[in-house]
């Protein structure tokens, strides 16, 4: 008896969905297994910082707690990526990893490896960790920006110490660029996506010419201090390098600048005059990502500590993108509207102009710069807080104080 031609319709139908979902069944293993050799075949020239543990327990755990750490990790970072795959900019899919993965470069064709590994929000890749610095041999500083090359296959790590003890693990030279700023300017000078910006592009500002550089001082100096302890377990207690990167992080960021706070009460009417000096050797903020900023930020408190006035500045720079709109990503930015960056040991003079309080004898005044939270649009923030496992509460969202000036002000009668 023959099938009407609906049901051979149907029957055809059905085998099409069984061969989509034979394919599709089928074809995960095969991309996790390509995926997992590929991890595997870059781990083998660049080993995992896991691995880096088992001897060198003291500089993992420190590293653990960096930012470096966290380079392809934050929420911020899997958010900024995805606005930036969706942009016009975004055909380059290893450009962010050149600096957040910066083995990447030895393995441009396995881009959307790495795409995936950090949307994943847990990737076993590392980001910038153990291999991916003391693989480096030399830096090519006439590259723009700066371009790492690195030394494989011969099992050597460099690092700034000759005293190094050998080991069954790997080989050790001491290579004196990693004593150099030169090792950090390969992701630390300029941002890839914004050449365009020319020099807004430029995150340090003209840190060769502080005093800070001149006197002596590297990148090193302040960023990985050095201090005494073990650099393999075991090991007799020598000078190593700090790997806690303090910087934002850290207490370092309480060296970073000063404030001198003058209030002058003229009847009716107060100014008060805050000096912000500088104290690092680049510029601050150095605005990567783009939305970096440091706010100063004046709070007047009167009659039971209410708060009567409050005003800020900010430092940071504020871009535009081919629409004319205000943007946060610098992969968008064709025009810089502002720079108002506090440049390399800058001393900065801000004035703020408000009505004396009244009915109090005295009153607060109250001067904190920032780092302020992290800014953009209200669908990219929504976007960072739904990645992040913190929601609202991820520390991007916070400030976090630099410096701080609190002074008790009588009212002339």
């Amino acid at each position: 008896m023959g099938l009407s031609g609906r049901m051979q319709q149907v029957i055809v139908g059905a085998m099409a969905l069984v061969a989509v979902l034979l394919v599709w069944g089928g074809f995960e293993p095969v991309i996790y297994a390509q995926n997992a050799k590929s991890q595997a075949v870059i781990e083998k020239a660049f080993p995992s910082s896991g691995k880096c543990k088992r001897c060198h327990e003291r500089v993992f755990e420190e590293w653990e707690t960096s930012p470096l750490s966290k380079s392809i990790h934050s929420a911020a970072f899997r958010a900024s990526l995805d606005a930036y795959l969706n942009s016009s900019a975004g055909k380059d899919k290893a450009l962010c990893f050149r600096c957040h993965a910066p083995h990447i470069r030895e393995f441009p064709d396995q881009a959307q490896l790495f795409v995936d590994q950090a949307k994943s929000g847990d990737p076993s890749l590392d980001g910038v960790a153990c291999a991916q610095c003391h693989l480096i041999k030399q830096v090519d500083r006439a590259k723009h920006p700066p371009e790492p090359k690195y030394e494989l296959g011969s099992k050597t790590l460099y690092g700034p110490y000759k005293d190094f003890v050998q080991n069954l693990a790997h080989q050790s030279m001491e290579l004196g660029l990693f004593q150099k700023s030169d090792l950090c300017l390969n992701c630390h000078q300029s941002v890839p996506s914004a050449l365009n910006l020319g020099k807004a592009n430029d995150l340090l500002g003209n840190w060769d010419q502080s005093k800070a550089v001149k006197s002596g001082k590297e990148c090193q100096s302040c960023h990985m201090p050095e201090q005494v302890g073990e650099s393999a377990n075991g090991e007799k207690k020598r000078k190593t390098a700090n790997h806690t990167f303090p910087g934002r992080i850290g207490k370092l960021r309480q060296e970073a600048a000063k404030l001198d706070v003058q209030t002058k009460v003229e009847g009716e009417k107060t100014t008060v005059t805050v000096t912000v000096q500088s104290l690092v050797p680049h510029n601050l903020p150095t605005t990567h990502p783009a939305w970096a900023s440091v706010a100063l930020d004046l709070d007047i408190k009167g009659k039971n500590l209410k708060t009567v006035f409050t005003d800020k500045r900010v430092y940071g720079r504020v871009y535009q993108d081919a629409k004319g709109q205000k943007t946060s990503f610098d992969f968008e930015a064709v025009k810089v509207l502002e720079d108002t960056v506090l440049k390399p040991e800058e001393i900065r003079v801000e004035t703020f102009t408000f009505p004396t309080p009244k009915d109090t004898k005295t009153f607060d005044v109250e001067v904190i710069l920032n780092y302020a939270p992290i800014t953009g649009s209200a669908s990219f923030l929504q976007r960072v807080e739904a990645e992040s496992s913190k929601g609202s509460q991820d520390p991007v969202f916070q400030p976090i104080d630099i410096v701080k000036r609190t002074e008790n002000i009588p009212v002339n009668k």
